[in-house]
């Protein structure tokens, strides 16, 4: 199960959102928002490692160079406020 880091929290907090562990396999969050409690989305493919992972495996160039290339690929679905592609961003790859 992953394990939600203080950044994610923090950051969902920011948000006027709630995120817990996944309960379907295939995603590493359930994002919730704070003031209703209504499910929005599940969020992180659960056998991809995240900014906050390689930073503590790999170190801050290599965890910096990924979240490059993680802009890279998803640069059409970060732009849009509010998208799972955008909360994915804030919340597991902005840092």
């Amino acid at each position: 199960m992953y394990e939600i880091t203080d950044y994610t929290k923090n950051k969902a907090k920011q948000l006027g959102l709630i995120v817990y562990p996944s309960d379907n396999p295939k995603y590493k969050l359930e994002v919730y928002d704070e003031k209703t409690g209504l499910f929005k989305c599940y969020l992180g493919a659960s056998g991809y490692k995240d900014f906050e992972i390689y930073l503590k495996e790999k170190g801050i160039d290599f965890a910096e160079n990924r979240r490059r290339l993680y802009f890279a690929r998803h640069q059409k679905d970060i732009s849009k406020i509010g998208s799972r592609g955008w909360l994915s961003w804030c919340l597991l790859w902005a840092g």
